[in-house]
């Protein structure tokens, strides 16, 4: 419990010696309390101020606390309730928190019992509305702010970044792991340019070929048009542009410099103009070195750099990007999106994303999917482990998820290059598309 913000009690009891009884004990476990000595004055009393639990004798002249509970269950965002009944009541008691009390205790309490049922119902309600402001926070959100999402001091500064280069016509690079968010940053700043409706293309450079690159992005001549000439006028993201292949980076360039492209068969270039941005989840200056990346390309396409930061970094992010996710899975699974528990927060906090953004969105689903049969936790759907209700049911079909999971994370983690894709696993190119075909694995959607 903080010492700036203790846990605040409102104590309902026609017995003052009893509420000073409790007062004494509150005060001292540094509980700020109010005290009332009738149950009908409460509803008053909530429409100035919201105390984070009540606490209240059931037995009591005029209104018992029991009416106070039918009162409080039919107010919106009301405090818990915990009664206090003599050992006569109990029946009561249990009736009372089956139709929405928090808890019961019986006299003579215990202290130590009593201050640990209060805080328990105190942090939960302080979770409630912590949730509750979250959904607020992002229902009013609107714009860049839900594209680019977080209130982290990194997130302000790439939202004020993306709105001071969108109208301006420069080359932008966008540097950050791999499920940061580079994509969303690019149609951003496309979104918010003087041409939104211009076409947007989006190549992953990682699947370019230099055997079908000119036949895919020129055309042919009075047959088809190719990619670039449909998008002309538009946007052009070079997604990952350090794993794409030499040969095509060179045709690229002479796109870029000469603003123009050669469809094949065609009598004379056609000239074609883009709105350049690119993106890289490695150091482009080492891959410059490396000899992976042409420097004249590079000097074309770094003009202005946005470094987007990882989730580890954005630790003041987390709980409104994980309840911004669980409300997408959960509209989607069409059930009620689960709440954040305290252990949630945790085990977010605790965790390093590696996989950033991307992670945390695929963990949330996983929350979400478990909510659906009625358990699971934060730090199960981190873990990803495989329930039995999810194994199998034959070898087959097992030895079929396992390859699945293991092709598509080492498809992720070599950002799409094939080869290096095929290596890490031991096996040869052709056997892995022959299985990501036969697995139904999509690469673009893992990347």
């Amino acid at each position: 419990m903080s010492e700036q913000t203790p846990f605040h009690v409102l104590v309902v009891d026609d017995d003052k010696l009893m509420r000073q009884s409790l007062v004494t004990l509150l005060e001292a476990a540094g509980w700020r309390v109010d005290t009332l000595g009738r149950a009908a004055f409460v509803q008053d009393y909530l429409s100035d101020t919201t105390p984070d639990v009540i606490l209240s004798d059931v037995r009591m002249p005029g209104m018992s606390g029991l009416d106070l509970l039918a009162q409080l269950v039919g107010m919106d965002s009301a405090p818990p309730l915990v009664l206090i009944s003599a050992h006569g009541d109990i029946p009561m008691a249990v009736q009372a928190v089956q139709d929405g009390a928090y808890s019961f205790l019986e006299k003579p309490y215990e202290p130590r019992r009593l201050l640990t049922v209060l805080q328990n119902a105190a942090e939960r309600a302080r979770m409630r509305q912590s949730n509750a402001r979250l959904t607020e926070r992002l229902y009013q959100l609107s714009g860049l702010d839900r594209i680019v999402l977080g209130q982290s001091a990194e997130v302000q500064a790439l939202r004020q970044d993306i709105l001071a280069f969108a109208d301006i016509d420069a080359a932008v690079l966008l540097n950050g792991e791999t499920g940061t968010g580079k994509d969303l940053a690019a149609r951003a700043l496309h979104d918010l340019g003087p041409a939104p409706d211009a076409p947007f293309l989006a190549l992953n450079c990682a699947g370019l070929s230099a055997e079908t690159f000119e036949t895919d992005m020129f055309g042919t001549w009075g047959a088809r048009d190719g990619r670039l000439l449909a998008a002309a006028g538009g946007t052009l993201f070079l997604d990952e542009i350090c794993a794409c292949p030499l040969p095509v980076q060179a045709k690229l360039l002479r796109v870029i410099e000469n603003k123009e492209i050669l469809p094949i068969g065609a009598p004379a270039p056609i000239g074609v103009t883009f709105r350049i941005l690119s993106s890289t989840n490695e150091d482009a200056d080492q891959a410059v070195r490396d000899g992976r990346l042409r420097s004249d390309l590079f000097y074309r396409l770094n003009t202005v750099v946005l470094n987007l930061p990882p989730l580890r970094q954005r630790q003041d992010d987390l709980a409104l990007l994980a309840r911004h996710f669980l409300d997408q899975a959960a509209r989607v699974y069409d059930i009620s999106a689960p709440d954040l528990s305290q252990l949630d927060l945790a085990a977010l906090l605790a965790h390093d994303w590696p996989g950033n953004v991307r992670e945390l969105r695929h963990v949330c689903e996983r929350r979400c999917l478990a909510a659906r049969r009625g358990n699971g936790t934060m730090t199960e759907a981190i873990r990803a482990d495989l329930s039995l209700e999810n194994v199998p049911v034959t070898l087959r079909e097992a030895v079929a998820t396992f390859e699945r999971e293991l092709i598509a994370k080492a498809i992720r983690d070599h950002a799409g290059r094939m080869d290096e894709t095929a290596a890490a696993l031991g096996i040869g190119r052709r056997t892995l598309n022959e299985k990501i075909v036969k697995l139904a694995l999509d690469k673009d959607a893992l990347l």
